[in-house]
């Protein structure tokens, strides 16, 4: 039985989806055939069971994606759930390049989707890990030790935005574009602005 809820928001998503509409179709239907109520989060459609969070669907440039937001607690029966980058903890993916994939696994997807939800009534939990140890890179430290006014405004960010700075001038293999990263952000922490600010 399906909810005949739907929500305005996502209705105006799909209609104006250039790429994946034919996919988000699809897997809104499947999804709103496991009686989630159908909203409108991060700017894409949110299923959710008492006001948690169980999936969304979204779209990038290579694959569209149900986005399970504790995919890592559900039982991967069919080996399909993939965790999108190796920070991202409690979220996984299905990804789909097109229809006839979304379409071939539907009873998967719903069991999938039932599991999410027992997951939600059960309570769980995801243990995200407190990453306490960062390293400062050498560079940024010298940065530091040069400019203590940028130390100032960095200690002042949160630690979200501490953290994506980390790992945005941690990346790089080379020493001087560890340093190029470092003099580009430099203005934007003294703003007291985060990497996607």
């Amino acid at each position: 039985m399906t909810n005949s809820n739907t929500n305005a928001k996502v209705d105006e998503f799909l209609s104006k989806a250039k790429k994946w509409q034919e996919e988000y179709v699809a897997l809104r239907r499947i999804v709103r055939d496991c009686e989630l109520t159908e909203e409108f989060k991060w700017m894409h459609p949110c299923y959710t069971f008492e006001k948690k969070n169980i999936v969304l669907i979204h779209g990038f440039k290579e694959y569209c994606a149900l986005l399970f937001h504790k995919g890592a607690l559900l039982k991967d029966t069919h080996g399909i759930l993939i965790q999108q980058t190796e920070n991202v903890q409690g979220a996984r993916q299905i990804r789909f390049t097109n229809v006839q994939e979304i379409v071939a696994i539907e009873p998967i997807l719903k069991a999938y989707i039932q599991d999410a939800i027992e997951v939600e009534k059960a309570g769980l939990e995801v243990e995200y890990k407190k990453n306490t140890e960062i390293n400062i890179p050498q560079e940024l430290q010298n940065k530091f030790d040069e400019l203590p006014a940028l130390k100032t405004a960095f200690e002042a960010l949160t630690p979200g935005r501490q953290r994506a700075y980390f790992l945005h001038f941690s990346q790089p293999k080379q020493s001087k574009t560890r340093v190029s990263r470092i003099e580009k952000c430099t203005q934007q922490i003294l703003d007291g602005k985060g990497l996607k600010d």
